[in-house]
């Protein structure tokens, strides 16, 4: 006959026994409703944010010795020489020089259709030059304090989400060395707006709506994906406000707006075009509007249509993957009833997949939190969904920073 176990007194710093009459709460839970500023949750995540930069620059500090831009040099270039590559030459223009310098602008020849970025990273990257002398450098230390913001805050709506302490390493873990994961560590305007974007979304969940608005309204001065944000916070408010007085904060909701229409009204006294943001994106990266058969078919062909060099046509093939990646992501979302988050995955879809065809898609799968939190969930009920994804996951980003480092295309 199986005998009890002896009756141990609760150790000290345990959580007591819940009043009579009141179910007991999963630890994990019980952690949740008295969150600390920086729990040993999120120290993990910070470690686990630490070595991959480490892994990340010392990748770039490896391929500045093995690939010079000068097969016989004999000094290797300095660190952040590899990181200065593709987009940062506009963000670095635009904070260095503005927007329209000595007078130039669309109607100049070989105009660079900057106007097609937005203010935000440049006007951070400014004032962190004013106290650190380096270009270069103050980009990637932009990156790296946002992208600590970041993993914390994803990690933070993983937990609230999932109910589970494991939940936020995971979704950290899955970002962070996802396949494009070196942008958040270049001078790109990823990290910044995840710091951003992320507390906004977690801010909204505990409805804080004045909090979920300004940051809001400051992504949507990064990143045209921050309106994409507005309209799932929008409809978050919707679904969730409940009494009468709630609706106070509605007026709150119309602050992102702000920045594309300042942004506008700033273009258009430079240039005289109430559509000037829109117009530079058709000039430099053929967003103009096709259907969006027309686009995947645009990008099937130059994926593997022959019609490309190789090193291009298989970044044209990543951005097919990342488009079905979304497409199922949108799906699980709308099984599940996550509208707000549905809405946003389902906007940033129609506004990639309707230019002549696919550019930056695996990029912005960067941005797709959901993403990350339903990899995290299915891996907490599947054990080896983690394991396959990180053997995977991993090779592929070791190859894209490679890709970008060395100056050739990555999305």
């Amino acid at each position: 006959m199986p005998v009890s176990a002896p009756h141990r007194p609760a150790a000290a710093g345990r959580s007591r026994p819940a009043p009579p009459g009141r179910p007991a709460l999963p630890r994990s839970r019980r952690a949740l409703r008295a969150p600390r500023w920086l729990g040993p949750a999120d120290r993990e995540v910070l470690w686990l944010y630490l070595l991959t930069r480490v892994g990340l620059w010392t990748t770039a500090g490896a391929v500045g010795w093995l690939f010079p831009s000068d097969g016989e040099s004999r000094r290797p270039p300095s660190l952040l020489a590899p990181w200065e590559r593709w987009d940062w030459a506009f963000y670095l223009r635009i904070a260095r020089d503005g927007y329209f310098p000595d007078a130039t602008g669309p109607w100049t020849v070989g105009w660079d259709n900057r106007e097609a970025f937005l203010p935000g990273f440049p006007l951070v990257l400014r004032a962190v030059h004013t106290v650190v002398p380096s270009w270069a450098a103050s980009g990637a230390l932009i990156s790296f304090v946002a992208g600590g913001v970041a993993v914390l805050a994803l990690a933070r709506l993983a937990r609230e989400r999932l109910g589970h302490d494991d939940a936020g390493r995971r979704a950290a873990a899955f970002l962070l060395v996802s396949p494009c994961a070196v942008f958040l560590a270049a001078g790109y305007t990823e990290s910044l707006f995840l710091a951003l974007a992320l507390p906004a979304w977690l801010a909204a969940q505990r409805r804080s709506w004045a909090a979920a608005s300004v940051l809001t309204c400051l992504a949507c001065s990064v990143r045209v994906t921050g309106l994409f944000l507005a309209a799932a916070l929008t409809l978050h408010f919707l679904m969730t406000v409940r009494i009468r007085t709630a609706w106070r904060a509605a007026p709150w909701l119309l602050l992102p707006a702000l920045p594309p229409l300042l942004h506008t009204w700033y273009l258009h006294a430079g240039t005289g075009d109430w559509q000037a943001w829109k117009h530079s994106q058709e000039r430099g990266w053929y967003r103009e509007f096709h259907l969006p058969w027309e686009a995947w078919s645009h990008t099937w062909t130059a994926a593997f249509g022959h019609t490309r060099p190789t090193g291009y046509a298989i970044m044209w093939q990543a951005e097919l993957l990342a488009m079905v990646t979304g497409l199922v992501l949108l799906a699980v979302l709308a099984r599940g009833r996550h509208w707000p988050e549905a809405l946003y995955i389902a906007l940033t879809l129609w506004a990639l997949g309707t230019s002549y065809w696919y550019t930056s898609v695996p990029r912005s799968t960067l941005l797709w939190w959901p993403l990350w939190i339903s990899l995290a969930g299915w891996s907490l009920h599947r054990r080896w969904v983690r394991g396959a994804y990180l053997y995977v996951a991993s090779p592929l980003c070791t190859t894209v920073a490679i890709t970008f480092l060395t100056g050739r295309w990555a999305g």
